[in-house]
């Protein structure tokens, strides 16, 4: 399941995440985070650990092109890299000649992008968005506390994710870039 929230916030990108891992009914609180940085970047992600391991530990980077735009590196240096690293790490899946991995935000020189299953690239217009079971407490949370410091929001939607949703539990984790 999960909660992972993300903002941009005073030129930073906040990322924020849960500790559980769901199965069913079970439930396990893992040690090894949903929110990690990778160089220039930091992460939060949801669907599978194997993903965020692979992105936390087998991933490197792309550098973007000087003069190149950052949404365009990302749509394609960036998004040809992960797909290669799933695919590397044996977490993609090819069904139909579709490939798809996973869903994860992602913060870069102070913007905040959502990369879904088929690694299209989002960026939200509100400068926060969320995935994860907890993906709409989240969203609601970082909307109503608009104005409050990173620090709060960032626990207030966690929390509240938490509250309303089995499949999210502290500890809690953060990080801004």
């Amino acid at each position: 399941m999960t909660a992972i929230a993300g903002f941009v916030q005073d030129g930073k990108v906040w990322i924020g995440g849960d500790s559980a891992a769901v199965d069913g009914c079970n439930l396990t609180l893992r040690a090894d985070q949903k929110v990690f940085r990778n160089g220039e970047f930091v992460f939060g992600f949801t669907s599978s650990f194997r993903m965020g391991q692979l992105l936390r530990y087998a991933f490197t980077p792309p550098t973007q092109k000087e003069n190149q735009d950052i949404f365009t590196f990302m749509v394609t240096d960036f998004a040809n890299a992960a797909r290669e690293c799933l695919k590397a790490g044996g977490y993609a899946k090819k069904k139909d000649e579709e490939e798809s991995g996973g869903v994860f935000l992602v913060g870069y020189r102070g913007r905040l992008f959502r990369i879904d299953s088929d690694y299209q690239i989002g960026e939200p217009l509100d400068g926060y968005d969320a995935c994860g079971c907890g993906e709409l407490i989240l969203r609601g949370a970082l909307y109503a506390t608009q104005g409050a410091s990173a620090e709060e929001r960032m626990q207030i939607a966690l929390t509240a994710a938490e509250h309303h949703s089995a499949g999210v539990r502290g500890p809690f984790h953060s990080e801004s870039l």
